[in-house]
C-alpha cells in the first residue's frame, strides 16, 4: 500500500514539474468554474460549514481528470443543489443564480473538453485557448439574452398560447433527439 502510495505521488510530483503553463491555468479556469457554479447552486448556509468540503471537492475533482466522468458528475451535483434550495428550501429563483450556475457549467464543461485533448506539458498558442474562450463566451451571451427575452415573452403570453408554444417546442426537442439517435445508428 505504501508503495502504491508513493509512487502515486511520485508521478503527480512528475507531472507538475513537467507541465506548462496554458494546460494548467485551463484547468484552474475548470476548478474555479466549478466552485462558482457549486457555491451558487446550493444553499448559502453550507458555503462556509464543512459540508461544502466534499461539494468542493466534487467541483475540483473535473480540473484533475478531465477525460473521464467527473464533469457529468459534478454538473449533475450542481444541479441537484440547485434543486434542493429552490424545492426544499423554498429559496426563489433568481435570474442571476440561473444565469450564473448555467453560464459556470457550460464554461467549465467546454474547458474539460478541452483540457481532455491537452496533455500537461504540451506547449500550446494562446490563440487556441483564446478562441476556445471568445467562442465559449459567446454562447453564453446569446444565450443568456435569449433566456431574458424568452422570459419576456412568458408575461406576455400567458394562457393558451404558452402552453401551445410549449408543447411544440418539447416535440420538436424529442424530434430532434429521435433524429440524432436514429443517424447516429445508421451504418
Amino acid at each position: 500500500m505504501l508503495g502504491l502510495v508513493t509512487r502515486r505521488f511520485a508521478a503527480t510530483r512528475r507531472t507538475l514539474s513537467r507541465a506548462t503553463v496554458l494546460p494548467f491555468l485551463v484547468r484552474v479556469a475548470i476548478a474555479v468554474c466549478g466552485l462558482v457554479a457549486m457555491s451558487v447552486a446550493w444553499p448559502f448556509a453550507l458555503f462556509g460549514s464543512q459540508y461544502f468540503v466534499p461539494l468542493a471537492a466534487v467541483a475540483l475533482y473535473p480540473a484533475f481528470a478531465p477525460r473521464g466522468r467527473a464533469a457529468t458528475f459534478a454538473a449533475l451535483t450542481v444541479i441537484g443543489g440547485w434543486l434542493v434550495d429552490t424545492t426544499f428550501d423554498d429559496t426563489p429563483v433568481t435570474l442571476w443564480r440561473v444565469l450564473t450556475i448555467a453560464a459556470a457549467l457550460y464554461l467549465g464543461h467546454s474547458l474539460t473538453a478541452l483540457a481532455a485533448v491537452l496533455p500537461y506539458d504540451s506547449v500550446v498558442n494562446l490563440d487556441v485557448v483564446g478562441r476556445w474562450i471568445v467562442r465559449a463566451l459567446g454562447v453564453i451571451l446569446i444565450s443568456a439574452a435569449l433566456t431574458v427575452f424568452a422570459l419576456g415573452l412568458t408575461a406576455e403570453l400567458a394562457g393558451g398560447p404558452f402552453l401551445a408554444a410549449t408543447v411544440v417546442g418539447l416535440a420538436g426537442a424529442a424530434g430532434a433527439t429521435l433524429l440524432i439517435a436514429r443517424l447516429v445508428r445508421r451504418p
